[in-house]
């Protein structure tokens, strides 16, 4: 199969580079400047068992050649308004589309221009950006795939997919899964940038029962969503968010904190539009929203 990775970051790096090592096609969609790196010095990734760096192929726009048969959306949701308008050149009749973001909306708005192709993508992976090498952390590297209302997962996609060092892995119920995520996520937000502070010192400030609150409150969306979060889920939820000592802090508190773009508005916002919808109270969220939202008018 002809893959595209639409985004060269961190987890895009990480994945591209795992599929070429087993011998995939992967190409990377890329704007100039990254591409002008990559050409220059590859593709470098550091995971905690090697340290490699590959020549890649890349493009910026479209090159006149026929469809790719997978596309991987890898950006961050900031980035995806931009990248919703560029892959209609690159989608065939034939070709699968996977997104790895965060939240639900990006689905939603790909099965509404891509019908019956698009499937339901949850990727673990603890993996950052150091200038232009990829750095993974931790030996985690999961991705799940799911088809959409009903849909199977084809056959080659997912031989494609599975490859040395990713435990791959097909669910029936992808969105529950993705929802499971979003709860977690969006909870883990709340509590760090509502109290702006890591896990453990928020504890130690008496905050436990609010972060308990902050779940409760994410939880409750899923659920009225039609979606409630799996047993498994919340009890890795309360275990991360609620371990004493804990230095935890979530991606979208560490992009606020850093002055980086965050995707604030995609993980706390949409959740918070989908809870008046259900008429579910989400009293810590709508707070950590006000915070976020009058930061970042300074």
């Amino acid at each position: 199969m002809r893959i595209l990775v639409v985004g060269a970051g961190a987890t895009g790096g990480a994945f591209g580079t795992l599929l070429q090592e087993a011998g995939r096609d992967v190409t990377y969609l890329v704007r100039p400047r990254k591409q002008e790196v990559l050409r220059r010095d590859g593709l470098r990734f550091i995971s905690p068992t090697a340290d490699r760096t590959h020549p890649v192929q890349t493009i910026t726009a479209p090159d006149g050649s026929d469809g790719f048969d997978l596309i991987l959306v890898t950006v961050k949701a900031t980035a995806f308004d931009g990248v919703l308008g560029e892959l209609g050149a690159f989608v065939g009749p034939g070709t699968s589309i996977v997104p790895i973001l965060n939240g639900m909306a990006h689905v939603d708005r790909l099965e509404q221009q891509y019908p019956g192709q698009v499937l339901g993508g949850l990727a673990r992976i603890v993996a950052t950006l150091d200038g232009d090498v990829v750095r993974q952390q931790v030996p985690l590297t999961s991705l799940t795939v799911g088809g959409l209302n009903g849909n199977p997962v084809p056959a080659d996609v997912s031989e494609a997919l599975d490859v040395p060092g990713v435990d791959f892995s097909v669910v029936d119920d992808i969105v529950g899964a993705l929802w499971d995520k979003w709860a977690f996520i969006a909870a883990a937000g709340i509590v760090n940038c509502l109290f702006r502070a890591p896990v453990g010192r928020i504890i130690e400030a008496g905050g436990q029962f609010r972060i308990l609150e902050a779940i409760s409150e994410t939880e409750a969306v899923a659920d009225a969503a039609g979606h409630p979060v799996s047993d498994a889920a919340h009890g890795q939820a309360v275990g991360i968010l609620t371990e004493p000592g804990s230095a935890f802090t979530s991606s979208l508190y560490r992009d606020l904190s850093a002055g980086l773009p965050s995707e604030a508005e995609h993980i706390l916002g949409d959740l918070a539009r989908r809870a008046r919808e259900l008429n579910v109270p989400t009293p810590l969220l709508d707070l950590t929203l006000i915070q976020i939202r009058a930061g970042l008018q300074r």
